[in-house]
C-alpha cells in the first residue's frame, strides 16, 4: 500500500487583486557604480517592489528548491485568483518546472490597480485549490492501479499554501470556513466519481503580506485543527527579504530538509585574478544526509549555528583541495539531491559550475584538534548535484571483529559471560492469548518495561564497574531490578549491604581494575568509596519504583554516613599508607646514596688519623698525645639494629667504621643522657622558676 503525504501535492494560490499592485516600500538600488560615475550625472532613484512581485519572487523560489531535491514525486498546482481563478499548470509531471510556471505567471502579467476590489477575491483560487487536490495525479493512479481491489486504500492528502493580503483575524476565519465547506461538498463529488479522490487530510498555510512600515492587521497562530480534514496555521509577515526568509523556512518544514554551510571555498577575484579568496554557500538537502550527526550526537563537532532568524540551523563543513583522480570510489551510505539557497550568487554559480564539470570536492568535518574526518562528498550524476554521505566508522564491508578483540582494536575487557546470562534472562516466549495479565499490559509491553529495567545501569566494560565484579552484590544486583519487592528481598538487600559495610571494616580488598593506571591504582579507602557511588547509583535508578526500593536506597545512605570516630581512623589510615609509600619510593635510594658517601667520608677519617698517630709516636720532639678516655663498659654503645635477613656489605662497613668511632672519642654528654635521642636544652631556667626536671628531660610542675 503506497500512503501519499501531505508533501505530494502542493497547491499556491497566489492573491491578484488590485491592493497586491501596492508597493512593499522595501527600496532596491539600482545606482550601484557610484565611485565611477561622471560629475553632473543625476543618480537613479531607488525603486521598490509590489506585493505581488514580492509573493510571485519568493512561491517561485519555493517551487525552485522542491524541484531541484524532489523532480518527480512532489507536485505543484499554482493558481492566480482575482475576479476569477487562473490555473497556470496541472499536476502532469511535464508541467512541473520553474520554466512552465514562469512563462504562465509572464501571461498573467501583474495586478491591475484600476480594477473594482469588489469584484475580486481571493476565495475564487480557494475553491479551485480544493478542487485540484480532488483530482488524480499519475503517481496515484499507478498506485490505484496496481492495488486494483483495494484502490480505495491510497491517501490523498494535500497542502495549500495562499499568499494574500488579509483584512482582519475575522478574514481569516472566515476564508477558513470557505475550505471546510468545499472540501466537504468536493468528498460527496468524489465519492460518486472514478477521476476524483475524496480528500483525507488538508493542510491550510495562510500567509498575510503587509508592506513595511505597516502595522499588521492579522496575528500569527499555530498549526490548528479545524476538523479532522483540515489543519490551519497563519504566518504575519512583511514583505521583501521577510517574506523570501519565511517561505525558505516553510520549504525546510514541509519537506524535511536541512541547511549545510561549505565554508573555506577557495575563488578567484574578478578584479585581481592572481588572489583568491574563500567564501560560504549555504546548501539544502534532505535532513538524512545529517542523519550519523545526529545518531552519534556530533552536531556540536560539525559545527552547528543558529543563524539571524532563530528558526534555521544550518551544519558547516570544510572544503577539502579536490584530488585530479576523478575515478576513485569512496564507500557512501547516501546520497542527497542539493538546492543553492542564493541561487543567483557568484559563490554559488561557481560552485555549481564547478562540479558539472565532472569534480568532486571533499567536505571535512571542522575540528580544533585531532585529524581531520571527511564525512561527505559533492559530485555530480546525470547533470544532478548530489551530496554523499561517507562511511567515517568501521565499513561493513570489511572482516567484522572478534568480539574479544574489541570494537576497532580499542576495548577489550567486555562482560561477555554478564551479557550472556543478562541475554537469558530477557528471552521472549510464546504466550497464549487467553493469558491475563492482572496489571492489563501486554505481553509486548512488560517484555519492554522488563528490558527497560534490566538496562537502566549496566556497564558494558569490565574496567568500568566494580560492584558487577564482587560476587557479594550479586543478590542486591539480581532483586533491584524487579518491578516490585517483597519484605524478604528488602531484608535480604539490607543484608548485602551489612556484609558490603563489614567488608570495608576488616579492608578487605575489592575487585579494582588498574588498566591504565600507573602504579598500585586507588587506595583501599579510595576503592570503596568508588564502589559506595556506583552501588548508590544502581539503586537511585530503581528507588523510585516502589517504597520498598527507596527503603534499599535508604540503608545504603545510612550506611555510608560514619561515626565521626571512624572518619577519623579512616584519616590517620590514608595518612600512614602515604607516609609508607613516600618511603618505599624515595626513601631506599636517598639512604643507600647517603650511607655509602659517609661510609667512604669516614673510611678516610679513620685511614688518616691512624697515619697522624704513627708519625705522632715516632717522633721524639713531639709531645705525648692527648690520652681520650675510652667507654669503660660497652652497654653505653647503642648496638646497630640487627637488620631482618641477609646483612649487606655496606651495613657491615658502616657498623665497623661506627664502633672504631666510638672509642676514639668521649661520648656528648647531652646524647648520653638523651631519651630517645632527644635531650632538653637550658633546664637551668626553668630550675630558677621552680620548675621540677625530671631525669628524662621532661619538666613537671
Amino acid at each position: 500500500m503506497k500512503m501519499f503525504s501531505v508533501a505530494h501535492k502542493t497547491v499556491f494560490v497566489v492573491d491578484h487583486c488590485p491592493y497586491m499592485a501596492e508597493s512593499s516600500r522595501q527600496q532596491v538600488e539600482c545606482d550601484v557604480l557610484t565611485k565611477s560615475r561622471a560629475q553632473g550625472v543625476i543618480p537613479l532613484a531607488p525603486v521598490s517592489k509590489s506585493l505581488w512581485t514580492c509573493a510571485v519572487e519568493c512561491s517561485m523560489e519555493y517551487c525552485r528548491i522542491l524541484y531541484d531535491i524532489y523532480p518527480k514525486d512532489k507536485l505543484v498546482n499554482y493558481i492566480v485568483s482575482d475576479s476569477e481563478f487562473h490555473i497556470l499548470n496541472s499536476w502532469r509531471r511535464e508541467d512541473q518546472s520553474t520554466h512552465e510556471l514562469m512563462s504562465a505567471l509572464a501571461a498573467v502579467g501583474p495586478p491591475n490597480p484600476r480594477e473594482d476590489p469588489e469584484c475580486c477575491s481571493i476565495l475564487h483560487g480557494l475553491v479551485a485549490a480544493v478542487e485540484s487536490l480532488c483530482k488524480i495525479t499519475e503517481l496515484q493512479h499507478e498506485r490505484r492501479t496496481a492495488l486494483m481491489d483495494t484502490a480505495e486504500r491510497v491517501a490523498n492528502r494535500g497542502r495549500i499554501i495562499c499568499l494574500t493580503n488579509a483584512k482582519s483575524d475575522t478574514h481569516v476565519r472566515m476564508l477558513e470556513d470557505c475550505i471546510q465547506e468545499t472540501i466537504l461538498d468536493q468528498n460527496k463529488m468524489a465519492a460518486g466519481s472514478d477521476r476524483l479522490m475524496s480528500i483525507q487530510q488538508c493542510e491550510l498555510v495562510l500567509v498575510h503580506i503587509y508592506p513595511q512600515g505597516e502595522d499588521t492587521l492579522v496575528s500569527d497562530r499555530p498549526k490548528k485543527e479545524i476538523s479532522p480534514l483540515l489543519t490551519s496555521e497563519v504566518h504575519s509577515v512583511r514583505a521583501g527579504r521577510h517574506l523570501a526568509t519565511k517561505l525558505n523556512i516553510l520549504v525546510q518544514q514541509h519537506f524535511d530538509l536541512t541547511s549545510t554551510t561549505i565554508t573555506n571555498i577557495p575563488m578567484k577575484e574578478e578584479q585581481h585574478a592572481n588572489t583568491s579568496a574563500n567564501y560560504d554557500v549555504e546548501l539544502l538537502h534532505h535532513r538524512d544526509a545529517h542523519l550519523e550527526f545526529f545518531k552519534s550526537g556530533d552536531l556540536h563537532m560539525a559545527g552547528t549555528s543558529t543563524r539571524e532568524n532563530g528558526l534555521k540551523e544550518t551544519v558547516t563543513l570544510k572544503w577539502c583541495t579536490p584530488r585530479t583522480n576523478t575515478i576513485e570510489l569512496h564507500y557512501c551510505t547516501g546520497a542527497y539531491r542539493i538546492s543553492p539557497t542564493d541561487v543567483n550568487s557568484r559563490p554559488s554559480s561557481c560552485l555549481t559550475n564547478f562540479l558539472l564539470n565532472g569534480r568532486s570536492v571533499l567536505l571535512e568535518q571542522p575540528r580544533k584538534s585531532g585529524s581531520k574526518v571527511i564525512s561527505h562528498m559533492l559530485s555530480s550524476h546525470g547533470g544532478e548535484i548530489f551530496l554523499h554521505v561517507l562511511n567515517s566508522n568501521r565499513s561493513t564491508l570489511e572482516d567484522p571483529p572478534s568480539i574479544s578483540e574489541g570494537c576497532g582494536g580499542r576495548v577489550t575487557d567486555y562482560r561477555i559471560t554478564d551479557f550472556g546470562e543478562f541475554m537469558r534472562e530477557n528471552r521472549l516466549t510464546p504466550v497464549s492469548e487467553s493469558t491475563h495479565d492482572p496489571s492489563g499490559k501486554l505481553p509486548a509491553e512488560r517484555a519492554k518495561a522488563q528490558l527497560e529495567r534490566h538496562t537502566r545501569y549496566w556497564p558494558m566494560i569490565i574496567s568500568q564497574t566494580t560492584i558487577f565484579n564482587m560476587q557479594a552484590v550479586v543478590p542486591l544486583a539480581n532483586l533491584i531490578v524487579k518491578e516490585t519487592l517483597t519484605e524478604e528481598d528488602v531484608l535480604t538487600c539490607q543484608k548485602t549491604v551489612y556484609n558490603l559495610v563489614d567488608m570495608e571494616r576488616k579492608n578487605d580488598p575489592l575487585p579494582i581494575s588498574t588498566v591504565g593506571s600507573r602504579g598500585k591504582g586507588p587506595k583501599r579507602d579510595e576503592q570503596y568509596r568508588i564502589m559506595w557511588n556506583e552501588l548508590e547509583t544502581l539503586v537511585k535508578t530503581h528507588a523510585g519504583a516502589t517504597d520498598r526500593h527507596q527503603r534499599v536506597l535508604d540503608c545504603i545512605i545510612a550506611c555510608r554516613s560514619k561515626p565521626p570516630e571512624e572518619e577519623e581512623r579512616k584519616k590517620r589510615g590514608r595518612k600512614r599508607e602515604e607516609r609508607e609509600d613516600r618511603t618505599e619510593k624515595n626513601g631506599n635510594k636517598e639512604t643507600d646514596d647517603k650511607s655509602w658517601q659517609e661510609s667512604e667520608r669516614l673510611k678516610g677519617l679513620l685511614d688518616k688519623e691512624d697515619q697522624e698517630s704513627e708519625v705522632i709516636k715516632d717522633s721524639p720532639d713531639s709531645p705525648e698525645p692527648l690520652n681520650k678516655k675510652p667507654r669503660l663498659t660497652t652497654e653505653e654503645v647503642q648496638p646497630p639494629e640487627r637488620a631482618k635477613g641477609p646483612v649487606s656489605l655496606l651495613t657491615m662497613w658502616t657498623n665497623r667504621i661506627t664502633a672504631a668511632n666510638s672509642r676514639k672519642h668521649q661520648e656528648f654528654v647531652g646524647r648520653a643522657s638523651s631519651v630517645n635521642n632527644k635531650f632538653e636544652l637550658y633546664q637551668h631556667l626553668k630550675d630558677e622558676n621552680g620548675m621540677d626536671v625530671h631525669e628524662n628531660g621532661k619538666a613537671s610542675r
